[in-house]
């Protein structure tokens, strides 16, 4: 079951602990899904991912809590447009296929009930994250970068927010 999810803004002193659970989890799905024991977008190992991102002045950063435990965290670029972009969501390995994921989407949509669309992208091998996005959260697929490339093919995904 999710539990109580809540999130708190992304800052500086966090990107280390973030950075060890969002390891734990690019890696669990590079294993799941590729011959790779380790994978994610460059700097998802080091925090140069989470300082370039999650700390960009333009994001809007949270990490995400289960029951007062840190097990996640996701970026989002909130534009003035109301078409909106979800940079990255990651979750803790041990917190995966619970709802969580899920119940985090939800949150993030009540959050900006003004939206007209959400954006974003997933790696081309990731079928649990194709799974999550589209039949859980309502994305459609729009794109799909580098089809025959699995290391750098991408689903652009898009969702159209009903008004």
């Amino acid at each position: 079951m999710a539990g109580n999810i809540t999130f708190r803004p992304m800052e500086s002193q966090d990107i280390d602990e973030l950075t060890r659970i969002a390891k734990r989890a690019f890696d669990e799905d590079s294993k799941m899904h590729t011959n790779n024991e380790e994978g994610g977008p460059e700097g998802y190992d080091d925090g140069s991912f989470l300082r370039k991102w999650g700390l960009h002045p333009d994001s809007t950063a949270f990490k995400i809590y289960r029951d007062e435990e840190l097990i996640g965290g996701i970026v989002l670029w909130i534009k003035t447009d109301k078409h909106h972009f979800l940079g990255t969501i990651f979750l803790d390995a041990a917190e995966e296929n619970k709802g969580v994921g899920t119940k985090v989407w939800q949150m993030v949509e009540e959050m900006y009930p003004d939206t007209l669309s959400w954006s974003t992208e997933t790696p081309i091998f990731s079928r649990r994250n194709h799974n999550f996005y589209i039949n859980k959260c309502g994305f459609h697929c729009v794109r799909i970068e580098n089809p025959k490339d699995l290391e750098a093919g991408s689903f652009q995904l898009r969702k159209e927010m009903k008004r």
